[in-house]
C-alpha cells in the first residue's frame, strides 16, 4: 500500500510539473507572438517601400525566433534617429571648401544642372574644379602609387577602408603608415569593426603603439549594438596633405592589389576635387566621437590644376534622402545616348528598375556589366531574377569570364563618369555608408567607356531568346531569393 501512495505522489507531482511546464510553453508562445506582431506593426508602420515590407515580414513569418533576432540586428530603420548635427556637418564642409578659387558661377555645367543642384542640395557637394585625375584598373599599380605618396606624405595621412586585411599588402601598408607616424607625420585611420573582425588585436595595437590614431565610424557612444552590425562602413578614402587623394572600390588585402582575378577601378585625385574627400573623413572622425579637426593645413590651396569638374557625394543611413539612389536615377533618366555600369551586385530597387527599363525602352543604350560569378553565391541568383525583363526591354547584360568584377563605374553620354563605393544594390543605396564621385570631364569619360568596352571583350553577353530558355526550377529559385533581395 505505501508503495502505491509513494507511485501516486511521484505521479502527481511529475504531472504537476508537466502542466507547469506547458503552462511556462503556453507563456512563451504568447510573448512570441506579441514580440513577432510588434514587430510587424514597427515594421509596417515605418512606411518603407512595399518590396522591403513584405521581405521583412517573410522573415518574421517563416522563420520562427531567428527572424525576429535577425530583424531586431540588421531590419531597423534608425535614419531619422541618429543624424549627424546638420551644423556641425555644414562647418566642416565650409572649412573644407573655403580654399577653392572659383566662383560658383564660374563651375556651371549646364547639361547638368539638375544633377549638380542636386547633390549640392541634398549633401552640401559642391562642383570642385581643379584636379589631375588617374583613372587605376590595376591592383599592382594603385598599391604602387599609394605607398609612394604615404612615403611622401609631410603633414597627414587620413585613410578609411571597409576593409583592412592582415595579409601581405595589408602589413605592407600598415608598416608604411607606421613609419610616417613615428616620423612625426599626423596619421589618422577610420575602419569597419565587422567588416575585420577577424583582424587580431595586436595588428591594430602597434599602429596605435607607433602614433597612428585608430577609430571605427559606428564607435561613438549613442549607436546601438545592433546599428554596429547592420551599417556597414562600405567607404574607401585616403587623403594625403589635403592635396592627394584616392577613392573607388579597392580595400587594402592581397586580393585587390596581387589577385589577377580581381577586377577593380580606383581614382587618384590631386588637387581640388581632394577636398571633397578631405570633408568626408573629418565628418566621419568627428561623429565617431573623436575631436573636432579645424587645423587649416588639412584644407591647402589647390589651384595647381585647372580641369576636371567633379563632386563627391556620400551616403548613408544617418542622412535624411537615399542621396546617391537619387543621383543614379537622375543620370539614367537624364541620359541621351548611353550608360554603361559596373556593378559586383545587382539588386535594383524598384525606382531603379522601372528607370532602367524606362531608359533601355525610350533607346537609349544600356548596358550592364556584372561578374559571371560573385564572391556572394546568394546574390547571384536573386540578381539574375532582374535579367529577363530588363533584356526585354532592350536592356544589355554582360557577364564577366573567370574574374571577379568589383568596380563600382558609370559612365554616360561621353561628359559624366561616376566611381566610387556604392554598388546597384539595395545595401548601398539605403543602409551602408558609402562614398562615390561625380567626374564632368570628356576626356575621363573616353577613358572609361574604353575601359569598359575593353572588358566586354572577356564577357559573355547574355541574350533574351536563351535567357528565358532556362529551366523553370531554376527561375523559380531564383523568384524565391529575389524576395530577400532588399535584405541581402
Amino acid at each position: 500500500m505505501l508503495y502505491f501512495c509513494l507511485v501516486e505522489y511521484i505521479i502527481s507531482i511529475l504531472s504537476a510539473i508537466l502542466d507547469f511546464l506547458s503552462s511556462l510553453h503556453n507563456i512563451a508562445y504568447i510573448i512570441y507572438i506579441a514580440l513577432i506582431a510588434g514587430a510587424v506593426i514597427v515594421v509596417i508602420s515605418e512606411n518603407r517601400s512595399p518590396i522591403k515590407t513584405i521581405a521583412w515580414l517573410l522573415v518574421l513569418i517563416l522563420i520562427p525566433l531567428f527572424g525576429l533576432i535577425i530583424y531586431y540586428f540588421f531590419g531597423q530603420d534608425t535614419r531619422r534617429m541618429r543624424q549627424l548635427s546638420g551644423k556641425i556637418s555644414q562647418e566642416i564642409k565650409d572649412l573644407s571648401f573655403k580654399s577653392m578659387t572659383l566662383n560658383p558661377a564660374d563651375r556651371f555645367i549646364p547639361e547638368y544642372s539638375n544633377l549638380v543642384n542636386l547633390l549640392n542640395n541634398s549633401n552640401l557637394s559642391p562642383v570642385l574644379q581643379g584636379s589631375e585625375v588617374e583613372l587605376i584598373v590595376e591592383g599592382g599599380q594603385m598599391f604602387e602609387f599609394l605607398l609612394d605618396d604615404i612615403q611622401k606624405a609631410k603633414h597627414h595621412i587620413h585613410i578609411e577602408f571597409f576593409i583592412f586585411k592582415n595579409d601581405g599588402a595589408g602589413k605592407i601598408v600598415r608598416e608604411a603608415l607606421m613609419k610616417k607616424a613615428s616620423e612625426g607625420v599626423e596619421v589618422r585611420f577610420i575602419y569597419d569593426k565587422v567588416a575585420n573582425w577577424f583582424v587580431p588585436k595586436k595588428f591594430y595595437n602597434a599602429m596605435k603603439k607607433s602614433g597612428v590614431k585608430i577609430t571605427s565610424l559606428m564607435d561613438a557612444k549613442f549607436v546601438k549594438f545592433a546599428e554596429k552590425l547592420n551599417y556597414r562602413n562600405h567607404r574607401k578614402v585616403i587623403v594625403i596633405d589635403g592635396v592627394t587623394s584616392y577613392i573607388g572600390g579597392m580595400n587594402i588585402s592581397n586580393n585587390y592589389f596581387f589577385n589577377s582575378k580581381w577586377r577593380d577601378t580606383h581614382l587618384r585625385i590631386r588637387g581640388e576635387g581632394a577636398l571633397g574627400l578631405q570633408a568626408c573623413f573629418l565628418t566621419d572622425w568627428y561623429s565617431s566621437g573623436e575631436p573636432f579637426l579645424d587645423d587649416e593645413n588639412y584644407f591647402p590651396k589647390a589651384n595647381e590644376y585647372t580641369g576636371n569638374r567633379m563632386q563627391i557625394a556620400t551616403g548613408g543611413p544617418y542622412g535624411l534622402y537615399h542621396n546617391l539612389l537619387q543621383a543614379t536615377l537622375n543620370i539614367i533618366i537624364g541620359a541621351k545616348k548611353y550608360i554603361y555600369m559596373q556593378t559586383p551586385y545587382f539588386l535594383p530597387n524598384e525606382s531603379l528598375f522601372q528607370a532602367l527599363q524606362l531608359a533601355a525602352l525610350s533607346g537609349i543604350d544600356v548596358r550592364l556589366m556584372v561578374s559571371q560569378r560573385s564572391d556572394s553565391s546568394y546574390v547571384d541568383p536573386a540578381a539574375r531574377s532582374y535579367y529577363a525583363d530588363l533584356l526585354e526591354a532592350g536592356m544589355k547584360i554582360y557577364e564577366l569570364q573567370g574574374k571577379f568584377l568589383h568596380a563600382k563605374t558609370l559612365v554616360t553620354d561621353d561628359m559624366l563618369s561616376v566611381i566610387g563605393s556604392a554598388n546597384l544594390d539595395f545595401r548601398s543605396f539605403e543602409t551602408n555608408f558609402e562614398i562615390n564621385c561625380y567626374l564632368y570631364d570628356p576626356i575621363i569619360a573616353y577613358n572609361n567607356r574604353e575601359i569598359f568596352l575593353m572588358d566586354m571583350l572577356q564577357c559573355k553577353e547574355i541574350r533574351y531568346e536563351e535567357w528565358i530558355q532556362r529551366p523553370k526550377w531554376k527561375k523559380f529559385f531564383e523568384s524565391v531569393m529575389r524576395l530577400f533581395a532588399p535584405l541581402m
